[in-house]
């Protein structure tokens, strides 16, 4: 009788190395990307509302082995085995999200914040439902009913903004709440730079007969640290993103103290718009979250919005407008329009200065969202670096400089961007990431 002499012998079905090689080894063209990604941040300063540095930490956990494990439904509920520490992962990440918001139920499970807001659609609204959010000029973000979006041509959207003086008019939204008493009242957005006042808001809910939602994506770590008002207890369901204030893992999570809008919220976020969790990604929100839980996070909250006073105070000493004629949080909006100027010009110029930041409609913008009178900047992510006040001063003359170039001298502004990317790489260099 033959033998196979092969049979103790493996047979390996991936190629040599798949294991062990890493991505310089096995994909260098790829590698070669990331490396220049990588080399951009370290360069460059990052002005751009919706991004932040996340910590060694937060990396390692997003890049680990939990990128193997699939998983469906929730902790004590899986519907494929193997999943007792990615139980314990999501637990850990709900635990510590309910204490740092102080609320009796967290949903971390959502892959962005847009997801997160649509969950909440499909759990408490029926298609054509009324929504009254802020229209996207005055600050509101595009996944509260842009009609692009499934959100505008899903439901009847109305929308309220801000006044004359750029801050929220309270008045005309309970004016509309009460004449059309839509089914959902959204307060927040991706580029309202003041405190939002949520006790008015509950009220203009309670009016209409409908719910409260707040947004906090833009605003959510200065909540965690007092910082900011806390939407708790005045909104029936909140929804943030964990990157951008937080620091964190990119993702969404979605927060309330009642228990059935927790058990709805639930059903339309899995099997409701996603399926299986990102579990190394929910790994990466417990990491941060535990981070925001720390008495450095507020020390840097705090530094955030100190920082932010110092940028707005000296872009209007170079006679740059800001809009609201400042900050309560840590962005903050620039009108371009004394000098002449248009976003998407800016944003170009700023860029080649190594200053990113982006192109934003103001209130009573007369120019599209492709071309934009604003920007919009934060101090988030250099704060996470280190820079203080006389750092974020700096970068405000820069940007000053830049705009006024623009304006009023652009043959030279070449040689302008140039001297100040170099300058902004010297700076860069005595506050180093990732080393």
């Amino acid at each position: 009788m033959e033998t196979d002499n092969n049979l103790d012998q493996p047979e390996s079905n991936v190629p040599e190395g798949f294991f062990s090689a890493g991505l310089e080894d096995s994909d260098p063209q790829l590698a070669k990307a990331v490396r220049g990604e990588l080399n951009r941040q370290r360069d460059q300063i990052e002005l751009i509302a919706s991004e932040n540095l996340v910590s060694l930490a937060v990396l390692q956990a997003q890049g680990s082995v939990l990128t193997n494990k699939t998983v469906e439904g929730y902790p004590g509920a899986r519907y494929y085995g193997g999943a007792e520490y990615a139980d314990r992962i999501e637990k850990l990440a709900i635990d510590r999200a309910k204490a740092l918001f102080g609320c009796k139920y967290a949903n971390v499970q959502p892959h962005s914040g847009s997801n997160a807001n649509q969950a909440v659609y499909l759990a408490l609204l029926s298609y054509g439902d009324a929504i009254l959010s802020m229209d996207v000029a005055s600050g509101g973000h595009i996944s509260h009913g842009h009609p692009a979006t499934q959100t505008g041509q899903r439901y009847k959207i109305l929308s309220y903004g801000v006044a004359r003086d750029e801050y929220l008019d309270y008045a005309a939204a309970l004016e509309i709440a009460e004449q059309y008493r839509p089914s959902l009242i959204i307060a927040g957005g991706s580029a309202y730079p003041r405190a939002i006042d949520f006790v008015r808001m509950r009220e203009i809910a309670d009016r209409a007969g409908g719910y409260l939602m707040v947004d906090m994506a833009h605003f959510a770590g200065l909540v965690a640290t007092g910082l900011y008002p806390n939407p708790f207890p005045y909104a029936d369901v909140v929804t943030t993103t964990t990157y951008k204030s937080l620091r964190g893992a990119r993702g969404g999570i979605v927060l309330t103290d009642n228990a059935q809008i927790a058990k709805k919220v639930a059903a339309a976020v899995f099997p409701g718009v996603q399926g299986s969790v990102l579990l190394h990604a929910v790994a990466g929100k417990a990491a941060c979250l535990g981070e925001a839980m720390r008495p450095e996070f507020t020390a840097y909250n705090r530094r955030v919005l100190e920082n932010a006073k110092a940028l707005a105070g000296c872009l209007s000493q170079s006679g740059i407008r800001i809009v609201s004629g400042g900050t309560d949080t840590g962005l903050m909006l620039v009108d371009l329009r004394s000098k002449g100027l248009v976003g998407v010009d800016a944003v170009d110029a700023l860029e080649s200065a190594g200053l990113n930041c982006n192109k934003n409609l103001i209130p009573f913008d007369p120019e599209p969202p492709e071309i934009a009178s604003g920007l919009r900047l934060s101090t988030n992510a250099g704060t996470t670096r280190g820079f203080r006040v006389g750092q974020f001063e700096k970068i405000g003359c820069w940007i000053a400089e830049i705009l006024h170039s623009i304006a009023s001298n652009p043959a030279q502004k070449n040689a302008l961007e140039q001297r100040v990317r170099n300058e902004v790489r010297n700076l860069c260099a005595s506050f180093p990431i990732y080393r």
